[in-house]
Order: C-alpha cells, then sequence, then structure tokens
C-alpha cells in the first residue's frame, strides 16, 4: 500500500463524471478503528465483521449499523513491526472452512530481521469472538530488503481452494535490485500456495498447476504471476473467477491488473502501459499490460477494491470499485473482458481509503484512515434499512469469454443445495444442449461450453441463449456469442 499509494492513469477511453446518485455513509456510526486495512466476513454464516488495524490488532463485531461495540480478536502488537508507513499487520483471510477448522491468516511485517511473515491462528475453542495469540505457525517467511511495497493481501481461491499471496517488489523506488523481473525470489509477484497440505520442509505444498512447479531455472514455484510492484489489495470476483489487483505505480501511473496464471505484468520495464525501465523502446513482448491505468493527475496511491455484487445499489453491479488514496476519487471500472474498458468516477471524496471489504452477503465496505468503516447508500432500486441481504437465493454469472472459441464458462452460484439444470437455446428458442442436470451443493459452480450440440456437433456461430433452473424453477436466462 502507499499508504502513500500510487495511482492509476486514464487510457485514452472513457471516463465518466460523477453520479449524482451514489452517496457513502457510515455503516457502523458508533465505531471507530486506528488506521483500518483491511475487512473481512469468516464465512460462517454468523454475520460478523473483522476489522484489520495496521498496528497488529484484529476487531470482530456484529454486522448491525447499531453496533455499540467491538471485541478484539487478535492482538500481536508486540509481533508487529509498523514503524514505518507502509508496514504493519496487512492482510487477513479466513480459510475456507473456518467454520469447522477454526483457521485463519495473517500478514505482517516484523522486524530482527526484516521480514514479512504469513501466519495461520486458531480460534479460541471456548470464545468465538477471540483467537488464540499463542496458535501462530509461520507459513512462509519473506526477507525484506527496504521497508516499502510490501503488498499484504491475502485471498483463498474461490474454486481452487489455494491461499493468494500479493508481495511488492522489496521497496525503495523504481526496484532497484530487479525483483519484479526476477522469478528467483518471492518478491514482486502474487503467489499462490496450498496450506491443506505440506511438502518436504514446508508448512505448505505448491499447486501442481503453478507455472514454475519443476522447472529447473531455480524459479520460485510458490509465484503464480509476477511483474508487480507493490499489488495494493488484490480480490476475487465470485461470479467471473478473476482475480482483480490494483497495483501502486511509481512516478506517474496507477494500474488495475486482471491476474491470471503464469502471466508477467511488466514492472520494472513497464510502469501501467509506458516505458520505465528503459524510458523509451522498452520490449513489451510476454508483458501483460493492465485492463486500466490512471495518471497522478487523478491520485498518487491506488486501492484496489471488489467486483460489485451487493444488493444495495444495483447499477453498479458486475463493475470494479476502487479508489486512490492520495485523492479520495472512487470509481467504477466495467470491463469485459472483450470490449475496452469504460470508468466512472463515483464520488470525489476527501478520504484517506486504505482499503475495502464485502460482508456475508457481498455488500461493499470501504475503510478510511478517519477510522470510520463507510458503505455505499442504498438507492431507492436496493434494498435498505437494516443491513441488506441478498434477494435470491442462486445466481447466474455472464459466460466468460464473450464471444467466444472454441470455449467458454459458466458461473453460478447456490446458496443452498438444489437440482441444476443449465441448457443452451438457439434464437428461436429450441434446446440445442444441455450442459448440466444433478444435484449441486452450495456455493461457486460452473460448467463449460464448446459451442456443440447434445450430439457433439460444432453448431453455427452466432447467438444462443444460456438457462439456470433450480429444482425445476427458471433462475435466470443470459445471452451469449458463438464464433465460428
Amino acid at each position: 500500500m502507499k499508504i502513500f499509494l500510487m495511482p492509476v492513469t486514464a487510457l485514452a477511453l472513457v471516463i465518466q463524471p460523477v453520479s449524482a446518485q451514489i452517496e457513502l455513509q457510515q455503516a457502523f456510526p458508533a465505531l471507530s478503528f486506528t488506521r483500518p486495512v483491511d475487512l473481512q466476513h469468516p464465512g460462517d454464516g454468523t454475520n460478523r465483521l473483522f476489522v484489520v488495524e495496521q498496528r497488529g490488532v484484529i476487531s470482530v463485531f456484529e454486522n448491525d449499523p447499531a453496533a455499540a461495540s467491538k471485541t478484539t480478536f487478535l492482538d500481536i502488537q508486540d509481533r508487529v513491526d509498523d514503524s514505518s508507513n507502509e508496514e504493519g499487520l496487512l492482510g487477513l483471510a479466513f480459510h475456507p472452512d473456518y467454520e469447522n477448522n477454526g483457521y485463519f491468516y495473517v500478514n505482517y511485517t516484523a522486524t530482527g530481521p526484516d521480514r514479512t511473515l504469513i501466519s495461520r491462528f486458531k480460534v479460541s475453542a471456548n470464545d468465538p469472538n477471540m483467537a488464540e495469540p499463542d496458535s501462530e505457525v509461520v507459513i512462509i517467511t519473506i526477507p525484506k530488503p527496504f521497508s516499502n511495497h510490501n503488498a499484504g493481501q491475502l485471498a483463498f481461491g474461490p474454486n481452487d481452494g489455494y491461499l493468494y499471496i500479493t508481495t511488492g517488489d522489496g521497496g525503495s523506488g523504481g526496484d532497484p535490485q530487479g525483483n519484479g523481473q526476477n522469478r528467483q525470489t518471492l518478491l514482486g509477484s502474487i503467489l499462490r500456495i496450498d496450506v491443506n497440505s505440506t511438502a518436504p520442509g514446508l508448512n505448505y505444498s505448491i499447486p501442481p498447476t503453478n507455472p514454475f512447479v519443476g522447472n529447473t531455472q531455480g524459479y520460485r514455484e510458490e509465484i503464480y504471476a509476477w511483474g508487480v510492484r507493490n499489488p495494493w489489495r488484490m480480490s476475487f470476483d465470485p461470479v467471473t473467477g478473476w482475480l482483480w489487483a490494483a497495483d501502486v505505480g511509481q512516478n506517474a501511473y496507477e494500474e488495475i491488473d486482471i491476474i491470471e496464471n503464469g502471466k508477467n505484468y511488466g514492472w520494472n520495464i513497464m510502469e501501467g502501459n509506458h516505458c520505465y525501465n528503459p524510458p523509451t523502446g522498452c520490449d513489451t513482448a510476454g508483458l501483460t499490460l493492465p485492463v486500466w491505468e490512471y495518471s497522478h493527475a487523478l491520485g498518487n496511491s491506488v486501492t484496489g477494491g471488489y467486483v460489485y455484487r451487493g444488493p444495495g445499489v444495483p447499477d453498479l453491479v458486475g463493475k470494479y470499485i476502487y479508489a486512490d488514496f492520495g485523492s479520495g476519487r472512487i470509481w467504477a471500472l466495467a470491463y469485459d473482458g472483450v470490449n475496452p474498458a469504460v470508468n466512472n468516477q463515483l464520488l470525489d471524496t476527501s478520504l484517506l481509503i486504505a482499503s475495502f471489504g464485502v460482508d456475508q452477503d457481498m455488500e461493499l465496505y470501504i475503510c478510511a484512515f478517519d477510522g470510520k468503516i463507510y458503505r455505499f447508500k442504498p438507492t431507492p432500486t436496493g434494498s435498505s434499512g437494516q443491513l441488506p441481504t441478498l434477494p435470491e437465493k442462486f445466481a447466474l454469472g455472464q459466460n466468460f469469454p464473450n464471444p467466444f472459441n472454441p470455449v467458454t464458462k459458466i458461473p453460478y452460484r447456490l446458496d443452498q443445495a438444489g437440482k441444476v439444470s443449465i441448457a443452451v437455446y438457439d434464437l428461436n428458442g429450441k434446446l440445442v444442449n444441455t450442459l448440466l442436470d444433478s444435484m449441486v451443493s452450495m456455493g461457486q459452480h460452473s460448467v463449460n461450453w464448446d459451442g456443440s450440440d447434445v450430439e457433439g456437433k460444432l453448431l453455427a456461430g452466432g447467438i444462443y441463449f444460456y438457462r439456470l433452473k433450480v429444482d425445476d424453477i427458471v433462475v435466470q436466462t443470459r445471452k451469449m456469442v458463438f464464433l465460428k
């Protein structure tokens, strides 16, 4: 995080004006925090929220606007080094099976020697609002050459259950050690590990589909993607499965990336879409450029957010919501993987926005350094009153890629188990293929379609529709385009 993070450039695409309909409100007026840098829910159905304070404290409270008090869940200030602006307790992730195993993971910086620690803790067996400080198991230790660029986000993949970790380039300015392009270090990367099993000498194992498994060049097998500077906040979109990350820039540009397995995101060859080292004439072959950038005319340190899937502001659904720590601006980025991205400025605030988070109903929250947690005020067409709940038990996502050839993925979500049917129809409403017809457990799921009919014959290119039915009730129908 730069808690002086650096911003993003406006591509020569569209920047929309401020929306007059979007407003912020304090989510929990009676509560206040010291430099809140993360907000998570435990995924156990208890409707609690956990706020991470940079100094080394995690607080828990009921997800209720009238909440009048909070409880200290974990206090590791004696282990956390927050002496520099970008150091401290920076990230929290609950194990997908937290309800049963009580495990959660934190990312923090420590001294003697300077290092980043990824550690596992366990909740108390006697009190669900209190962790056991002595239960710490260090999963990974990463040496820190400088105090800044620590990144610090943790997130479990919704489809694979692996733990994803952001690391910065090691700090100073301009990546003097060249860590962004050095695959023999864990710095400057998005890491992916399996915390449910161990390998010899490790408190984790390497997922078999990581890009450098079994390499002979000395590349770290934990690396999922690399070439990042200081990815301050990443998040998964549960509908598309895409991993979004905001990478803080150096002197001129901030960027938004969609992180994919084995991709190189260019730092320090590139800063956003622009040459950095060398300053001109750089070779972009093999690099993945951002889906969006903005210049320091709009801010100086990007704060990554989430694709909005909450019920409160329907107009924002499907858009990536992010902000700038320095300028206080909040944007919504629309991107479908096919068409150029469109950026819409929602608000121009005076807040120092350090992070975002979502609750169990996927409503979005904003952590600011005035000590308050904010949320979008529900619009007239959205939910209102107490904290909103999802209006439906099931959701059908947009297929991706779209248009597609040869294969597309269709994501869907079940909030309870049921008999699921996903079928494809042509423009005349004729059934051409049934992709799924069986009992499915609750959670995030997906099916693939390769443009073939029920007999396996390739269909003509064009527009098709896919429909989700649960327990023989039609939930939703969406359109897709097959290119041939």
